[in-house]
C-alpha cells in the first residue's frame, strides 16, 4: 500500500510538473493561469504531510484524514488542468496523468478510509491444533502400510 501512494504521490507531481510550463502560460497567459502555481503547491504540501504520516507510522484514522484533505485538493488541481486547458495550453497527457494519478489516490483513500477487515473466527482444527489438510504426513501408519489411505502403490496424498 505505501508503494502504491508513493507512485501516485510521484504521478500527480509529474501532472503537476507537466502543467505548470506549457508554452503559453510563460508568453502572458490570463491571470487565471498564474494562480496554478499557487494551487499545485498546496497540493504538494498536502501530499507531503500523507508520505510523512505514512512514514511516521501514523493512526489509520489519521491518514484517512490526510489523504481526503489530499484527494479534495488534487480534484481541485484536475479540475482546474481541465477547465483551463485551452487558455493554459495543458497538453493532453497532462490531464490524462492527473486523472489517472487522482483515480489511484481515491483508490488509497478508500483503502485507508475502510476500517480493518475483522479476524476470522477460529475453526475446529485451530482449537484442537490439527492441520486442516490431509497429506502424507498426517496419514500414515505406524507400520507405514495397510493404512486407510494406503492404495497398492502407497499412500496417494504423499504423490
Amino acid at each position: 500500500m505505501n508503494r502504491s501512494l508513493a507512485i501516485a504521490l510521484f504521478l500527480a507531481s509529474a501532472a503537476v510538473a507537466l502543467g505548470a510550463a506549457p508554452a503559453r502560460a510563460q508568453m502572458g497567459a490570463p491571470s487565471q493561469c498564474m494562480q496554478f502555481p499557487a494551487l499545485s503547491q498546496a497540493t504538494q504540501l498536502k501530499a507531503n504531510a500523507v508520505s510523512a504520516a505514512m512514514k511516521a507510522k501514523a493512526d489509520r484514522k489519521d491518514i484517512c484524514r490526510l489523504m481526503t484533505v489530499f484527494v479534495a485538493a488534487e480534484d481541485k488541481v484536475v479540475k482546474f488542468l481541465i477547465d483551463n486547458k485551452t487558455w493554459c495550453g495543458v497538453p493532453d497527457q497532462a490531464i490524462a496523468a492527473a486523472k489517472t494519478s487522482h483515480e489511484k489516490s481515491i483508490k488509497f483513500r478508500d483503502a485507508a478510509c475502510t476500517e480493518a477487515p475483522e479476524p476470522k473466527a477460529p475453526t475446529l482444527s485451530d482449537a484442537i491444533k490439527t492441520t486442516p489438510v490431509d497429506s502424507a504426513s498426517n496419514t500414515t501408519t505406524k507400520l507405514g502400510r495397510g493404512g486407510t489411505f494406503d492404495t497398492l502403490t502407497g499412500n496417494p496424498l504423499g504423490r
